[in-house]
Formats: C-alpha cells, sequence, structure tokens
C-alpha cells in the first residue's frame, strides 16, 4: 500500500497567497515564497501552488513568482492556473516545477493530456477537477474558470477520462466544502478513488486534524491538500502526521 501524503495549497492572486470560501470571498495569507519555505521546513510531503485567476483573466502563470518558490523547496512541487499549451507546461518546468496542473484547459481540449503525458511522462500531469454537487441530477457536476462555469460534464466520467488520456493524478476540490472547514467530501473522494487507477488528492474542507485521517481512510484519498488551516497556524503539518501515524495510517 502506498504511504499517504499531506500537501499544502499555495492559491495565488495578485503574487499573494489568498484563501476564500467556496472559492469566494478571499483574505490574505501571506508571500507564497515565506510560505513555501516554511512547508518545506513543516515536513510537508508536496507543495502545491494554484494561480487561481490567470485562467479567468486570460494570462499566463506568474513564472517570476513560480521560480522564487521553487528555489526555496527541496520537496516535489506542482503548479496550476492559466496552463493551456505544452508550452506553458515547458515553462512551468523549466521554472522549476516537478509536475503541472491542468484544469480548464483540459476540459476544453482533452487532447492536452495526452500530449503533457506523451512529452513529459503521466507521472508530470496532474488534472484538477472542481466539483459541485447538484440534487437534481443526484451527482457531482464539474466547473472551470475557478469555479465560475459548469460545464455540464460528469464528475467520474470526466475522471475516468482524464486518467485514460494519460493523467498521473486527480487533485480533485469539493466545492461545496472548500473552505468550510467541516471536513473533507468524503463521498465524493471515495466514489472518484474507486473510479481510477491513478493517486487522488483530496482538497476543500480540512478543518482539524481527525478530518485529513477521515479522507485518506474512509475517503480511501491518497493525499490530503489543504490551505487556510495550515496558513493561518489552527494546525501544523508535523502535528498532523504524527497524529495519523499514532492512528496507524501510514504517511512518509
Amino acid at each position: 500500500m502506498l504511504t499517504k501524503r499531506i500537501i499544502p495549497c499555495l492559491d495565488v492572486k495578485d503574487g499573494r497567497v489568498v484563501k476564500g470560501i467556496q472559492f469566494l470571498d478571499l483574505r490574505d495569507a501571506g508571500d507564497p515564497v515565506e510560505l513555501a519555505a516554511y512547508y518545506d521546513s513543516e515536513r510537508a510531503d508536496e507543495l502545491v501552488f494554484l494561480d487561481i485567476s490567470a485562467t479567468h483573466e486570460g494570462r499566463e502563470t506568474m513564472v517570476h513568482v513560480v521560480e522564487q518558490v521553487a528555489r526555496t523547496l527541496a520537496i516535489p512541487f506542482t503548479v496550476g492556473g492559466g496552463i493551456r499549451t505544452l508550452e506553458d507546461m515547458k515553462k512551468m518546468l523549466r521554472a522549476g516545477a516537478d509536475k503541472v496542473s491542468i484544469n480548464s484547459a483540459a476540459v476544453q481540449h482533452p487532447d492536452l493530456i495526452q500530449q503533457g503525458a506523451d512529452y513529459f511522462g503521466s507521472q508530470c500531469i496532474v488534472v484538477a477537477i472542481d466539483a459541485r454537487y447538484e440534487p437534481e441530477r443526484g451527482g457531482w457536476t464539474v466547473y472551470t474558470h475557478g469555479g465560475r462555469r459548469s460545464t455540464g460534464r460528469d464528475v467520474m466520467e470526466w475522471a475516468e477520462e482524464a486518467v485514460a488520456l494519460g493523467a498521473g493524478e486527480i487533485l480533485l476540490t469539493s466545492m461545496d466544502c472548500d473552505g468550510a472547514k467541516e471536513g473533507f467530501d468524503i463521498p465524493l473522494t471515495r466514489a472518484v478513488s474507486h473510479k481510477v487507477t491513478v493517486p487522488v488528492i483530496a482538497s476543500g474542507g480540512a478543518g482539524s486534524r481527525d478530518h485529513f485521517e477521515s479522507v485518506l481512510t474512509e475517503g480511501h484519498a491518497d493525499a490530503a491538500l489543504a490551505a487556510s488551516i495550515f496558513h493561518f497556524k489552527e494546525t501544523a503539518i508535523r502535528h498532523v502526521k504524527d497524529d495519523l501515524s499514532k492512528k496507524g495510517v501510514r504517511i512518509r
């Protein structure tokens, strides 16, 4: 069995780390370079950097910030936001990223997943899925452009297609739980984890140390990603990992 990972996430807007609730009401959480260095020292297994307004604003990811963050890290580093082409992927990897995360562009041009996997290897390609539950259809729908647009696509079907095209990981965010700190979306995470053959990173809803154990065990996630609970020092990554280890969860 693979060991589980704890991953902090830097949602970056205008050069600053921000965090909101259900993708809205953003508040400042600090400098991305300083936070990256802190998480590297805190025993984080990886770091995710998402330029959350790049796609909506139709611009490229902030390469200079990515370069600065990469220089502070000794852990794997995933970058997403505004990546639309194979050339964009090359830029991020040259800037110091170990993996690239694609979301809106992957939905609009699924062949981009295959292009990236063929060129860099599946291990470099993370497909991010922003999911919202829609009671009228009894399932989760894929959203793009920072959660602003519904695609009408079923999350399970899209996750399977993305993996078939070459995605090496799925970064799964519950828009319903994001920022609420009431726990990860266990049914969503479990459903996607059972559908695909690659690691699933659960995101959205972490509010206590117990929430990490739930999503990694009951939700069958391979990794748990969180932001505000770490950014605002409500708990520390090392404490989460110590708790998980005591409870018998295999971690790195």
